[in-house]
């Protein structure tokens, strides 16, 4: 089996490779990046001393493509990831758009050529912000967590967001270049003929995961925490009381093998939520009482004031890729918080290495 990935030398590019590289014998693997994000070079040299060939190229420029080998399946991790991109002066809103959709555009025109099938790694932020953001929760040991007696939005549970929730607008610029890239490869998958699997995943999170507020929270947290760098609880009771779920790249790595064992079986969903889900899920004010317990105590300032696409409780039901791919997630939060203090001991420039600018 031949298989690229995009965004290769990114934290789920890279970890996901590498994980591949070892679940399944035989398989020659292929990256490209553009090597834009900060700290992503030093991801190549342990990439190729795998075997994996790794192409610089941006998938924006379809001629970046033309060299590509021909595959059997392209898995697309290139992506700007955060919520806040487009509208927080580090990016424009256009070269969003280049980035998650139109590069997705130029990936399916490959595979259509190519006759791969095509993985696109999307994300929770697909789902519409209003019902979420009206959810109605309390707080229950430093964390949210939805009022169970509520009328519930259809899809949204105390089990968490399924597949069945909205996608309609507002989802944030960045939602909304995934949400028309899963239209897109579905459309080009059944009129082409090739298979196309949506995994819309949650917070990953783990050892090399670039630390950066709207993009890692978990790996900045700890990083920052360790080198007693300045952090806020940001947004409603300015507590660190909002709770995401957490996702190890190599439980994402598991799916993904299993998927590719089996993907043309229509019987099976194409899209799936894949997170850490409820048993997962963890407030930033938790993760800081974690923190202390393993670094020391240390100040979080406060900042009440709502940020935009900010919600209080996202949380992922995975009952669906639980069932349909006999998967479940094996690493829990405090392991993963773990991995990431040890990695943080061992890199203490890595803040600096993940910088923005």
């Amino acid at each position: 089996m031949k298989i690229l990935i995009t965004g290769i030398c990114g934290f789920v590019g890279s970890s996901l490779s590498l994980y591949l590289r070892q679940a399944i014998e035989g398989v020659e693997l292929f990256g490209v990046d553009n090597f834009v994000r900060p700290g992503s070079e030093r991801n190549r040299p342990v990439l190729m001393e795998n075997g994996i060939k790794i192409y610089h190229g941006d998938i924006r420029q379809t001629s970046d493509l033309e060299t590509l080998p021909a595959v059997d399946w392209v898995i697309d991790a290139a992506a700007n990831p955060s919520v806040l991109a487009g509208i927080d002066g580090l990016t424009s809103s256009r070269q969003l758009i280049e980035h998650n959709l139109l590069g997705t555009v130029n990936l399916l025109e490959f595979c259509k050529a190519k006759c791969a099938g095509f993985i696109l790694l999307s994300t929770s932020r697909v789902y519409s912000i209003n019902g979420l953001s009206q959810l109605k929760v309390e707080v229950s040991k430093n964390a949210f967590q939805p009022i169970v007696s509520q009328r519930f939005p259809v899809g949204i549970s105390p089990l968490g967001v399924d597949e069945t929730y909205t996608t309609q607008a507002p989802v944030s610029l960045y939602g909304a270049t995934k949400v028309c890239s899963e239209a897109l490869a579905l459309e080009y998958g059944k009129t082409f003929g090739f298979p196309v699997l949506i995994n819309r995943c949650g917070v990953l999170a783990g050892a090399g995961q670039f630390g950066r507020p709207d993009q890692g929270i978990f790996s900045y947290w700890v990083h920052s925490w360790k080198q007693k760098q300045p952090l806020r609880y940001i947004g409603f009771d300015g507590q660190g009381h909002q709770v995401r779920d957490c996702l190890h790249p190599d439980d994402l790595g598991e799916l993904v093998y299993r998927q590719l064992a089996v993907a043309h079986d229509d019987k099976l969903p194409s899209i799936v939520n894949v997170s850490g889900g409820i048993r997962s899920a963890v407030s930033l004010h938790q993760v800081s009482e974690w923190c202390t317990n393993r670094f020391g105590p240390h100040r979080v300032q406060t900042d009440a004031r709502n940020r935009a696409f900010d919600i209080p409780w996202m949380v992922l039901d995975v009952s669906l890729a639980e069932a349909s791919w006999n998967w479940a997630p094996k690493k829990p939060t405090t392991v993963i918080l773990e991995e990431i203090a040890t990695h943080a001991e061992k890199n203490p420039d890595w803040l600096t290495v993940s910088a923005p600018y």
